[in-house]
């Protein structure tokens, strides 16, 4: 009579000898630990970016520009129409300090057709050329910058055809008198082309 196989010998033998339920176990284990250190990793990183942001955020702040000013009241600015420089005062950020009521700039105001005229003209000191600071000569009537020698009549226009300034003086077309004081709106240009280009 044949032998026939026991029970025992009827099963298949596990290819990998291993016990499954311990591997899968294992594996959740180490599942679980990697998200964990994921999540941790990200809870560090959150606020060190948010930090940095902060810390840095000043840097990205503009210069002020293109806002109203008040320069001077209207009883400073000379009656017979002569130009008189004025500085701008206002607050200052310069990064993470703060300097209050210091000149940012300074221009020249004068009334457009002398005594009784409260119409007033504004224009920058800074010469479109270098930008040299522009003075008001009296002799001439006009304005000079003594860098390059560039000439400019009281208007601002050049009076030299070869002048180094590429352009006329810069204007500050708003200018507004508000009971009694001047207020300009105020803002530089970029230096060196002929097209007059506030800076961004």
């Amino acid at each position: 009579m044949a032998n026939v196989p026991s029970s025992d010998q009827t099963k298949p033998a596990c290819c990998c000898g291993g016990n499954a339920s311990g591997d899968a176990t294992a594996r959740r284990g180490f599942f679980a630990k990697a998200a964990a250190i994921v999540l941790g990793a990200a809870s560090l990183a959150t606020p060190v970016v948010v930090g940095l942001f902060s810390f840095l955020q000043p840097l990205r702040q503009k210069q002020r520009g293109g806002e109203f000013y008040r320069v001077t009241t209207l009883a400073n600015v000379p009656e017979d129409g002569t130009p008189a420089r004025f500085p701008i005062i206002a607050d200052r950020k310069d990064a993470w300090t703060l300097y209050k009521n210091v000149p940012i700039g300074s221009i020249f105001l004068r009334r457009k057709d002398g005594k009784d005229n409260n119409e007033v003209v504004a224009l920058s000191v800074i010469c479109p050329h270098a930008g040299c600071f522009v003075g008001y000569d009296a002799k001439t009537k006009g304005f000079l910058c003594p860098c390059h020698m560039a000439y400019f009549d009281i208007d601002g226009r050049r009076t030299n055809p070869d002048s180094k300034s590429p352009r006329d003086m810069d204007t500050l077309p708003d200018v507004e008198i508000r009971e009694g004081d001047v207020w300009v709106r105020y803002e530089k240009f970029r230096m060196g082309i002929s097209r007059k280009v506030a800076e961004s």
